[in-house]
């Protein structure tokens, strides 16, 4: 069983996989000398920066599966694999927690001015009064995607004292009764929110969720934190809403595109930039490691 991963695991992880076949890592490869590679792959390891193509997957003459080492499927032709008969596989649950408590981390970065205030006094400023924020405690969150990130951000921000809001119309309503949130319609969320966290996948149904008439029912300096997928919000829309003080300030984990654009961080003074940090971090990779053990252990 020849396997290929194109992105970085633990060393653990790669001495278990290739002891199931024959393994090569390859976390740098370009998407030609990968085209060149997958004919004789059988089994092929991704994150998300490895974009799985139709082109790809028409090359992939002995392809059995593509395992993807985090929650999103949306670098995978999906379609495509299905047509092929390529089973597609994940670890979703792999950085769930991870993902959540950065994302509370920002939340408190916005209504602290952490990083703003740490800058600010490593620069010998003293700006304590301009620097003054907000408590999460009352404040309403409208999550967005209540899946297993989205149940833990809750949690989190329940602790913190905040009403929570969930929009899902696919979650069960007894997963947002166990968690003591209240299911709303995303008209309600918007009108109702102080703060708006995204966490569904990105889906036909799902991409530019939030454009100009969803920025326009929000509240006047509302606060927007995106783990998720950039294309979730329509860029330009943002943009707007960004320069019409409707969004107070942002905290942004993803982009459109590899990383945040020249347009984007002219913004700066009103976005918060982390770079995809959602699973960064070492229990998230050890996770994710043992999950894709398993799953290759189930293939071959």
């Amino acid at each position: 069983m020849k396997i290929l991963i194109t992105d970085p695991i633990s060393k653990e992880a790669a001495k278990e996989i290739g002891e199931m076949g024959e393994l090569e890592l390859a976390p740098a490869i370009s998407p030609e000398e990968l085209l060149e590679k997958i004919a004789d792959v059988e089994i092929l390891v991704v994150r998300s920066r490895t974009k799985v193509t139709s082109e790809l997957i028409s090359s992939a003459k002995n392809l059995k599966a593509v395992i993807r080492a985090g929650v999103g499927l949306d670098n995978i032709d999906m379609e495509a694999a299905k047509e092929n008969g390529i089973k597609v596989l994940n670890t979703p649950e792999a950085p769930t927690q991870s993902v959540a408590e950065l994302t509370m981390g920002l939340m408190l970065n916005l209504s602290r001015n952490i990083c703003s205030a740490n800058a600010s006094t490593k620069a010998g400023k003293w700006e304590k009064g301009s620097l003054s924020g907000i408590e999460l405690s009352g404040k309403t969150l409208g999550i967005i995607g209540f899946g297993r990130v989205g149940r833990i951000v809750s949690e989190l921000a329940s602790a913190f004292g905040m009403e929570v809001l969930a929009y899902d119309p696919y979650s069960p309503e007894e997963e947002m009764q166990k968690a003591s949130v209240k299911r709303s319609e995303l008209s309600e969320l918007l009108s109702s929110s102080d703060i708006i966290s995204l966490h569904a996948p990105l889906t036909k149904e799902t991409q530019e969720l939030l454009g100009e008439n969803e920025f326009s029912q929000m509240k006047d300096g509302v606060l927007i934190v995106n783990a998720a997928r950039a294309e979730l919000l329509d860029e330009e829309a943002f943009y707007s809403a960004i320069e019409s003080g409707k969004i107070g300030r942002a905290a942004l984990d993803v982009y459109w595109g590899k990383k945040a654009s020249e347009k984007l961080l002219s913004y700066r003074d009103r976005i918060l930039f982390t770079p995809h940090l959602g699973s960064s971090t070492v229990e998230a990779k050890e996770r994710i490691g043992k999950l894709l053990v398993e799953r290759v252990k189930d293939l071959v």
